[in-house]
């Protein structure tokens, strides 16, 4: 992806949508628990707050940003949920004001980013485009978290685009944080938008291959359903091995969601 702006404009554009759901809620709104065990409405607020910074260290402060690194690597099971703390302890307002002013100044930055440059970040280095993609992926993820706190659904957009590419993309990485040797050959992607057309990734003729609904998906690869809730085909035992693992977000492999069957 040659030119970020179109990633960077849909990032603006699914934040701003994020922010019209929670910029006039009450305190009592924000204390409500979101389907991450231990987090509000405040602390999902938060983590993408501290995630934005971090990504704007990483696009104007490499050595701020490896400082973060050493940071995280000295608490890696606890240093996520120790940003997302400190930023649900400030007031509803003062932490709106600051996740609005930190989203500005990193879309601002990769806006300005030179052509070609690559940043540091927690998984592999990242380009301006990839960067946006990431943030992009979190945002809408964590925006669902918010409105199943608040009983709201969110219709999905042509934005989820992005977040399928960046599942399929990370293919390898889920492997490889499974400790498991990613196979060989590509898949086929097929994906059905929002819209009704196809997304397709991969080779036209593989032996394994991934087909359903792009939500679906997008719903997987971030770990906000469990596969057993979700339309997704696979053909071929590695493609299979991959919907039971796949995550598109950086990190140790995560719980995911339970079942709703499991849960009845």
């Amino acid at each position: 992806m040659a030119d970020p702006t179109p990633v960077i404009d849909d990032l603006r554009a699914e934040s701003d949508e994020l922010d019209q759901l929670v910029g006039e809620l009450g305190p009592e709104q924000w204390a409500l628990p979101t389907p991450a065990p231990g987090w509000t409405v405040a602390h999902q607020v938060a983590h993408l707050h501290w995630t934005d910074r971090s990504a704007l260290l990483a696009v104007t402060d490499a050595d701020a940003f490896r400082a973060l690194v050493e940071k995280a690597l000295a608490a890696p099971d606890s240093f996520v949920d120790e940003g997302a703390d400190e930023g649900a302890r400030l007031a509803p307002a003062e932490l709106l004001s600051a996740w609005r002013e930190g989203r500005t100044a990193l879309d601002q930055a990769l806006r300005g980013a030179p052509p070609g440059a690559r940043f540091p970040w927690y998984g592999p280095p990242m380009s301006a485009a990839s960067m946006a993609t990431a943030r992009l992926m979190e945002t809408w993820a964590h925006g669902l978290d918010i409105a199943d706190a608040l009983g709201v659904v969110r219709p999905p957009t042509e934005r989820l685009r992005h977040v399928a590419r960046l599942g399929v993309r990370t293919r390898d990485f889920a492997y490889t944080v499974h400790q498991l040797t990613p196979p060989a050959e590509e898949f086929r992607v097929e994906l059905t938008a929002p819209t009704g057309e196809t997304w397709a990734y991969g080779p036209e003729n593989p032996p394994q291959r991934v087909t359903g609904p792009a939500l679906d998906f997008c719903l997987l690869v971030t770990q906000r359903a469990h596969r057993a809730d979700l339309g997704l085909t696979a053909v071929g035992p590695d493609a299979d091995r991959w919907l039971d693992i796949a995550q598109a977000f950086a990190g140790p492999p995560g719980a995911g969601r339970p079942s709703k069957e499991g849960e009845r």
